[in-house]
């Protein structure tokens, strides 16, 4: 079914880095970010919606979270990740970008710098219908561009992970030294006293982008990225690694032999994983591929194809790490996130659309045992 529309012409025509949360009762939430282009840095915000019938109708988006500034900086939100915290309580992890020079890109060509990119927070206590004042995160000892990969995590010891990577400062002309990162607190956000590495190359040859992580029914944090070759410029196949003392230690990372775009990984009965990705080998697809190893390896046969585009493959031969930046913003379909639902089944949601700049975001529901929905046409 579709969550939102974007209307062209509009402000709201490029809808697109959805993320979903099923709250214990039921409700569905989806956060995304809404604006007139795909690229560009002026008028987007972050929409909130709700559906209480199973996607059959969703709520009129509301735009919660209004433009705040950083150090004198005006800034605008990039997107939220959504996380229940019980039956009505919900925690919003913001991606809060400089706004001061509106023209300027996102991303600086010449430098490989980001505009200033901060974390915040927000508490929703009436299932995400109005939300509480925004709370910047303190991300010491990084004190760089973080952007935000994805919402809060709730770990099996009671903390809450927050994951971002490392970018550095527009202007900067020193190497960009990637790295994928996670914080943690035990005060419900209030401070961040841990921190680790999960992911970075000492060669600063791969680039572990998109850190997909997934908190696994006995507890492990399981992660994925989509793995970059700066040197040839070209992607390499998905990979992963896990913790299983909250982020403590991490397990060697390993290939998991599937190309793509991936998304975080849910369980379903009898021990299966299912991994999301995006497959841009031809014409962009959607699709969940399946692994019975705890992830290990991961079997093309039988995956499910959820979505996929009418239009060409929107691949290009790149050279550079600027190439691949210009090929993302080409995208018009991506970024599949998923959300576990109390049936044992998976919210899953993702950007389509025929064009860059006119997209949609849509949903499935994917498990052996699905709850009655209405998809919308």
């Amino acid at each position: 079914g579709t969550v939102f529309s974007g209307c062209p012409g509009s402000n709201e025509q490029s809808a697109c880095f959805p993320l979903p949360c099923v709250m214990p009762g039921g409700r569905w939430l989806c956060a995304f970010r809404a604006a007139p282009s795909k690229q560009g840095n002026y008028e987007q915000r972050v929409l909130i919606t709700w559906s209480d019938d199973g996607g059959g109708s969703w709520h009129e988006p509301i735009a919660p979270f209004d433009p705040i500034a950083v150090e004198g900086r005006p800034g605008l939100m990039r997107f939220a990740g959504l996380t229940a915290l019980d039956h009505r309580r919900v925690v919003a992890a913001i991606c809060w970008v400089d706004h001061s020079e509106p023209s300027l890109p996102y991303f600086n060509e010449q430098t490989e710098g980001l505009l200033d990119t901060r974390i915040f927070l927000s508490e929703s206590t009436d299932a995400g219908e109005s939300w509480g004042p925004l709370r910047l995160m303190n991300t010491s000892p990084f004190d760089v561009p973080v952007p935000l990969t994805g919402p809060m995590l709730r770990l099996a010891n009671g903390e809450w992970g927050c994951q971002f990577e490392l970018n550095k400062t527009y202007e900067d002309s020193e190497p960009w030294r990637h790295a994928s990162v996670m914080m943690f607190s035990a005060d419900a956000g209030r401070t961040w006293p841990r921190h680790c590495i999960v992911a970075q190359d000492p060669s600063n040859r791969i680039f572990y982008w998109d850190q997909r992580p997934a908190i696994l029914p006995n507890g492990r944090i399981f992660i994925v990225f989509w793995t970059f070759d700066r040197q040839t410029a070209t992607y390499r196949n998905i990979h992963a690694r896990e913790s299983c003392d909250g982020g403590r230690t991490w397990s060697t990372l390993w290939d998991t032999g599937v190309a793509g775009q991936p998304g975080p990984v849910f369980p379903l009965a009898d021990g299966v994983l299912g991994m999301p990705y995006v497959d841009r080998t031809a014409a962009p697809a959607i699709k969940v591929c399946w692994s019975t190893d705890g992830g290990r390896s991961w079997t093309r046969d039988g995956e499910l194809a959820v979505y996929t585009s009418p239009g060409p493959s929107q691949t290009e031969a790149k050279t550079s790490m600027q190439d691949a930046w210009s090929e993302m913003y080409k995208f018009s379909v991506g970024l599949p996130n998923v959300a576990p639902m109390p049936n044992g089944a998976a919210l899953l949601v993702y950007y389509a659309g025929i064009t860059t700049d006119i997209t949609a975001i849509r949903w499935a529901v994917i498990g052996q045992d699905l709850v009655t929905a209405h998809p919308s046409p």
